[in-house]
């Protein structure tokens, strides 16, 4: 009767009335455990770093230098608020709107307004995907013309090259780098 069944339950008393509860109910040891997670190890911040050589989105984790995930619940919940401009801001230029990221350096270090951002990188490599299948994809203006899709311009390194800033670098360390490692 005191015994604890197959199952893991005993049929316990109520401690003030002596009664038995109508069902049995788990019993057993409890195993406590310590969490070793501590705020040094798990901080980590990013202005500027590595991104994907094929989406240009940046690298995620802080072992690869990279920035914060920004899923589908938050950007519902941006979307909720009505923060369109917010979101619009966080989809492209502090993502994958490379065209975008030297767009808006330039107008901050010229005292310029923000220009408005351009066509996301993941847009480009879904379109090239669904041209892989053989889909034919249009992209069509208000006025109902075609948009043509192009890479980045002369223009677009030329005036980043300006400003200092290197879009073409790979993912993680150089050729150099490589170059040491095969060795």
């Amino acid at each position: 009767d005191r015994l604890i069944g197959v199952d893991g339950k005993q049929t316990l008393y109520n401690g003030r009335t002596g009664e038995a509860y109508d069902r049995p109910i788990t019993t057993g040891y409890m195993y406590i455990l310590k969490l070793a997670h501590l705020v040094d190890d798990k901080i980590h911040a990013r202005s500027t770093g590595p991104y994907s050589m094929i989406t240009q989105q940046p690298l995620g984790g802080k072992a690869q230098f990279g920035g914060q995930r920004f899923g589908e619940m938050e950007v519902w919940a941006l979307e909720a608020y009505g923060a369109a401009y917010c979101l619009q801001e966080i989809l492209t230029i502090k993502s994958d709107d490379v065209l975008g990221r030297v767009k808006v350096y330039e107008s901050i270090v010229k005292g310029d307004n923000i220009p408005e951002p351009g066509v996301p990188e993941s847009f480009k490599v879904l379109m090239k995907e669904m041209q892989a299948l053989c889909i034919s994809v249009e992209v069509l203006g208000n006025d109902g013309r075609e948009i043509e899709m192009r890479d980045l311009d002369d223009e677009v390194y030329r005036a980043a090259e300006e400003l200092g800033i290197d879009i073409s670098r790979p993912e993680r360390g150089s050729d150099d780098d490589d170059q040491r490692a095969a060795r």
